[in-house]
């Protein structure tokens, strides 16, 4: 007797999943649809699944281990952080990404948080509304865009593009990337340099790197005490990539003049984060990548690897 396949979608925020419902139909498989938020809800979804697509629930080994032999997991998205990697391994299960949709609007939305931040638009606003309209009483320190570096920690997609964004406004942009080659980056119109050059240089510090057990809080206290004095940091990439504690500490102190945040260790936001009260801070709900279309090319890219996968086919963007 021929097993009947199954496709299922542990969490998502989409609109419809018609995409991911063709998927599952193309290959005679079975599909169910949940909004998994835990490892026991996520557990009961992915039971004997061939297929799983998998926003944010946690793909730890516990719940992997009870997917059907050889599933594969195809993470929305880019970063794989909620995904046990090495229990993949070991159990057979492959693990891909979308690694290529929402380039454009990151890139446009990192941009967004470096401008604001950089002519004190919250300060200004904030000035007027309070009745003010002197500009020295409003903002001081106000260096020109043409003056600024912009360093980035990361030099993939994103990055290369937020760079010809922050270019266009005269900004020198530096970076450092250990799996990119200079040549690759001066194409770019990056200054490859050292992580700690980057540091130490970057008037604006953007983050595009993945969180692993390495790159957590690889920007703690010491590194943000070692940018230069009225920094901006940008991160769009994961919130642990940032010790906040630290961030909020320094944004008080005045160290560090604004931070532009898309992601946060811990989401939604605790009421309790320092963040919350800290100065010169723009947030956003981890909807940097958001846009009609790059939904829809999420969507798609995501349904057409499941599709492989429930064939047997070659994934395109395979990580296990």
């Amino acid at each position: 007797m021929t097993e009947t396949l199954k496709l299922v979608i542990t969490d998502h925020a989409f609109g419809d999943t018609r995409q991911e419902r063709a998927a599952a139909k193309a290959a005679g498989a079975e599909f169910a649809a949940y909004h998994c938020k835990d490892e026991e809800e996520a557990l009961a979804a992915v039971t004997d699944a061939h297929v799983i697509l998998n926003n944010f629930a946690p793909m730890t080994r516990r719940v992997m281990a009870a997917m059907a032999p050889g599933a594969v997991v195809v993470r929305y998205g880019v970063g794989v952080d909620n995904v046990d990697l090495a229990a993949a391994r070991e159990l057979g299960v492959r693990v891909c990404n979308v690694p290529d949709y929402g380039v454009e609007e990151v890139a446009d939305h990192a941009a967004a948080f470096a401008l604001a931040l950089a002519r004190r638009l919250q300060s200004f606003d904030r000035g007027i509304r309070s009745g003010e309209w002197k500009i020295g009483a409003m903002v001081q320190g106000l260096a020109s865009l043409r003056d600024s570096t912009v360093g980035l920690i990361g030099m993939g997609r994103i990055a290369r593009a937020y760079a010809g964004r922050m270019a266009a406004f005269g900004c020198k942009v530096v970076g450092h990337d250990p799996f990119v080659g200079d040549a690759e980056a001066l194409a770019s119109g990056i200054k490859p340099m050292s992580h700690d050059e980057v540091v130490v240089s970057a008037n604006i510090l953007s983050l595009h790197v993945p969180l692993t057990p390495e790159t957590r809080h690889l920007i703690d206290a010491a590194q943000l005490a070692r940018l230069p004095a009225g920094a901006i940091v940008i991160n769009c990439s994961r919130g642990g990539l940032i010790d906040e504690k630290a961030l909020a500490e320094a944004l008080e102190s005045g160290h560090i003049s604004g931070a532009g945040l898309d992601v946060f260790e811990s989401e939604p936001l605790s009421a309790q984060s320092p963040l919350r009260t800290a100065p010169n801070v723009l947030m956003s709900p981890h909807a940097a990548f958001f846009s009609d279309a790059s939904v829809k090319a999420l969507q798609k890219l995501a349904s057409e690897e499941a599709l492989r996968g429930l064939r047997g086919e070659p994934l395109r963007c395979a990580l296990t």
